[in-house]
């Protein structure tokens, strides 16, 4: 099953995520088909980048955002 999941990549009590579309058996940090977006939680508003037409496109094929993931999608409309 593909899902719409969080990857972080920033460093120790600084987190920065990747928006990105994998398969869920891979692990978090592990490998990825494609990267959509990103999340900074450090910034304040947080900020949240995301291209829309690709979600809406793997999200057509059947890739189920996480439950995080659906919330930043419709915080970013």
């Amino acid at each position: 099953m593909v899902k719409i999941r969080l990857k972080r990549v920033g460093a120790k009590k600084a987190p920065f995520y990747h928006i990105v579309v994998a398969d869920s058996r891979s692990p978090r940090d592990g490998k990825i088909i494609e990267q959509i977006g990103t999340y900074n939680p450090m910034t304040d508003p947080s900020t949240i980048v995301l291209d829309k037409e690709k979600v809406a496109d793997w999200i057509q094929k059947g890739a189920k955002p996480t439950d995080t993931v659906k919330a930043l999608i419709e915080k970013a409309n």
